[in-house]
């Protein structure tokens, strides 16, 4: 059975991009427009790996990581941040939250699979 992935980002666009790279791969791919929706479908069942944007409406990524990382389903899920932020005070603010991995946009496909093969 393939493995699930919750791709969470605002973007339409980058959803699609994210979709298209991870589904290529062979991945199931749910997705959110944001962390209230991701929160709501990670509720719903369990996924094996969730990646997120940081910067979203109604509830941002470092938010969504701590509410699921309170969930006793997603305690050792995976969790990476697909964002535009590269500063380490943000980096480590996700890794307080309980992010396992933190990767910068745009992303590079090969690199995006790597990383999500190696956590997942």
């Amino acid at each position: 059975m393939a493995k699930s992935i919750l791709a969470v980002d605002d973007s339409a666009s980058m959803r699609q991009m994210v979709l298209l790279t991870l589904q290529g791969a062979g991945y199931t791919v749910l997705q959110a427009c944001d962390g209230v929706e991701a929160l709501e479908l990670a509720r719903a069942g369990g996924v094996d790996l969730v990646l997120t944007d940081v910067h979203m409406p109604r509830m941002d990524g470092i938010t969504l990581v701590r509410e699921l990382r309170n969930l006793p389903l997603y305690k050792y899920v995976p969790m990476l941040i697909l964002t535009t932020e590269s500063s380490q005070e943000r980096k480590m603010e996700g890794k307080r939250a309980g992010a396992t991995g933190w990767i910068v946009k745009p992303f590079n496909p090969p690199q995006l699979l790597a990383t999500v093969a190696r956590v997942i």
